[in-house]
């Protein structure tokens, strides 16, 4: 799959690195439902840190489209709000 992180450029995740990135979805969708910034934070930052350790970076030339798009690391809590589906930054 290939994930944009906005500001920062494309990686080839495998599938079956997206357990790992689900889990800490849920932890961020969590902080942002009870409004504690400072773990929405942090968990944003281990979110794209697992994106960027996990994923193969792809040429900034690559014209792939990206089937998945993350905020980038100094979004707002609002900024993400928007980006939510129902079950988080990432689906399924």
């Amino acid at each position: 799959m290939i994930v944009r992180i906005m500001g920062e450029g494309q990686r080839e995740l495998a599938d079956s690195h997206f357990a790992e990135l689900d889990e800490l979805d849920g932890e961020l969708l969590g902080e942002m439902e009870s409004g504690d910034e400072e773990g929405f934070r942090r968990t944003l930052t281990a979110l794209l840190t697992a994106v960027r350790r996990l994923g193969t970076p792809l040429p900034d030339d690559a014209l792939a489209p990206s089937e998945l798009i993350l905020p980038s690391p100094d979004a707002s809590l609002d900024e993400v709000r928007e980006m939510l589906s129902d079950d988080g930054l990432i689906p399924g």
